[in-house]
């Protein structure tokens, strides 16, 4: 009975972990790409790819193939056997709706001995247990990462240093990863959004068929998005500085916590992880989670996914007791409803591995969405309500060369 090859083939051919292959050549150009389409019938909201992109299936269009279609190339190089480089490029829908190549990776690395490896430059970053493969649908299940986990840090990659130490023992082998790094990220109109002192601790832990994920990150956050906003509050003397300051997101830190899980025994498998993040400011904290599994009959997988996304606190806020901030208060409010999510999921698809290097999916969603929230949809209109569930239907293309 043949075995999906995204376990293997989607990381070493696509050189994503520090290699460990001696024999690999000097130069070597791999690449992976997906051709997708989504359907949603929530029509004043968007399901997008995720929180930085600007249009998706629903209110933009009812049928986008903006979502989930990408492509990608990656460049190495072993200089030594012991000094390596990689580049990688990746085109997929940005915050302006272009789908304009961006670095993802570029980084050296050095193997100081064959279980401590040193990169320096752009790595990912690993907050979560699929993070070093989550744009290539090929290695993935599924036709897309939970959104529930892995919109939580919509932000793939750091520019800084990150050290790799794997040891095995018997049949146990467990790789810790250490990051110290910054990113910086535009946002619409002209803004940006600096993520400093990133700090993310990852092990994994891989036994027989098992796999055992842990992280703990956390980032200094800096953006004046909001600045002319919570400055008008700060406007009204202490009370006002003191909830622009509990609210605003400018100069807060970000903390994240995720556990992970898999067990593949080769006809079947089952997958989940849980997160939690949380920042002082109106983002507040969430909490999200998935379960997936599925059975390999030949080169078809049926799976299913149960997934959960829990926004802690209250959707409002009194505001400042004061007349004049009525307006302020009020736009306190919208901007903490529109960035809550709470919902729950299901999801049964099928996978189709009709040739060795490409993968069919086809995936239908329900999202089931909690306290009129928009769950994890986006670009919401005036006449959203978030009462009713959402369905949504996609079918994928995923290839790696």
């Amino acid at each position: 009975m043949r075995r999906f090859l995204y376990s293997i083939t989607g990381l070493l051919a696509l050189g994503l972990p520090p290699s460990t292959l001696a024999e690999a050549p000097s130069w070597n150009i791999n690449g992976f790409g997906t051709l997708g389409v989504v359907h949603s019938d929530e029509d004043q909201a968007d399901f997008t790819s995720g929180l930085l992109a600007e249009e998706g299936a629903g209110y933009s269009d009812s049928w986008s193939a903006k979502v989930d279609s990408k492509v990608g190339v990656q460049l190495s190089s072993n200089f030594t056997p012991k000094f390596k480089a990689v580049l990688q490029l990746t085109s997929e829908q940005g915050h302006d709706g272009s789908f304009d190549p961006e670095v993802e990776w570029a980084n050296v690395s050095y193997n100081v001995t064959p279980d401590f490896t040193v990169r320096v430059g752009r790595t990912v970053l690993p907050t979560f247990m699929a993070s070093e493969y989550r744009k290539v649908g090929y290695a993935m299940p599924t036709v897309r990462p939970a959104e529930e986990v892995y919109d939580l840090v919509p932000i793939t990659n750091s520019d800084g240093i990150d050290i790799i130490y794997q040891k095995r023992f018997d049949e146990v082998t467990n790789t810790l990863h250490l990051l110290y790094g910054q990113k910086s990220t535009d946002l619409p109109d002209g803004f940006e959004l600096d993520a400093d002192n990133a700090i993310t601790l990852a092990n994994t832990l891989e036994w027989r068929e098992t796999t055992l994920f842990a992280s703990y990150s956390q980032a200094d956050l800096t953006t004046d998005v909001l600045a002319p906003f919570f400055d008008s509050f700060r406007a009204f003397g202490p009370q006002g500085e003191k909830l622009a300051d509990y609210f605003d997101l400018n100069d807060t830190t970000l903390r994240v916590v995720s556990l992970g899980g898999r067990y593949d025994p080769g006809d079947w498998f089952v997958t989940g992880e849980w997160a939690n993040s949380r920042s002082r400011s109106f983002i507040g904290e969430h909490r999200g989670w998935y379960l997936t599994g599925g059975v390999r009959i030949n080169a078809l997988t049926p799976y299913l996914t149960v997934a959960d996304l829990r926004a802690k606190g209250e959707l409002s806020h009194p505001g400042l007791p004061i007349p004049q901030a009525e307006p302020l208060n009020q736009g306190l409010n919208q901007l903490l409803y529109g960035n809550t999510s709470d919902q729950g999921r299901v999801a049964m698809g099928l996978r189709w591995d009709f040739t060795p290097d490409m993968a069919l999916k086809i995936q239908y969603d329900r999202l089931n969405l909690r306290r009129g929230t928009r769950g994890v949809l986006s670009n919401t209109q005036p006449g959203f309500e978030g009462d009713d569930p959402v369905s949504l239907f996609s079918a994928t293309v995923d290839f790696v060369f």
